[in-house]
C-alpha cells in the first residue's frame, strides 16, 4: 500500500507562493499576444495609465511580495509565519479586487480565468496558514 509522507506546512506555503508567481508571470506573457499591447508598453503607457517611476516602483514592490514570501515561508517561526502569510494573502486579494476598476475593465477571458486561479491560491495560502498544526498539550 502506498503511503504519502506529510508535507511540512512551511514547504506547502512556499510552493503556493511559487504557483502564484507563475500565474502572475504567465498572465503578463499572455497579454503580449493581445493586439496593440506590446506597442502600448513600448510607448510607455497601458490602458490609459502613463508609466512613471513611482508607478513602476509600486508594481515592483507588489510583485516582490510573492518572491520574498517563498523564502520567508521557509525561514520564519511558525507564529509569525502564519500571521504574515494570512495578512499578505488577504492584501493581494484586495489588490486583485481593486485592479478590477483600473484600466480596461473588459479584460480577455484568459486574464479573468488567471485572476480566479490567483484568488484560489491566495485562499489556499490563507486556509493553510490558518489551519497551521499546533502541538497538543501534554498530559504531564
Amino acid at each position: 500500500m502506498l503511503k504519502d509522507k506529510k508535507v511540512n506546512v512551511k514547504v506547502k506555503l512556499a510552493f503556493f507562493w511559487v504557483a502564484l508567481m507563475f500565474l502572475y508571470i504567465y498572465n503578463d506573457i499572455f497579454s503580449m499576444y493581445q493586439p496593440g499591447h506590446a506597442a502600448d508598453l513600448v510607448a510607455g503607457h497601458l490602458e490609459g495609465m502613463q508609466f512613471t517611476p513611482k508607478l513602476l516602483l509600486g508594481a515592483a514592490a507588489l510583485m516582490a511580495i510573492p518572491s520574498i514570501m517563498i523564502l520567508l515561508s521557509l525561514i520564519l517561526k511558525a507564529k509569525v509565519n502564519r500571521s504574515v502569510n494570512i495578512i499578505l494573502a488577504v492584501f493581494h486579494i484586495l489588490v486583485l479586487i481593486g485592479t478590477q476598476f483600473v484600466g480596461d475593465t473588459e479584460s480577455w477571458h484568459y486574464w479573468r480565468f488567471n485572476e480566479l486561479l490567483q484568488v484560489f491560491f491566495l485562499g489556499i495560502i490563507i486556509w493553510t496558514a490558518w489551519k497551521w498544526p499546533t502541538l497538543e498539550p501534554s498530559n504531564v
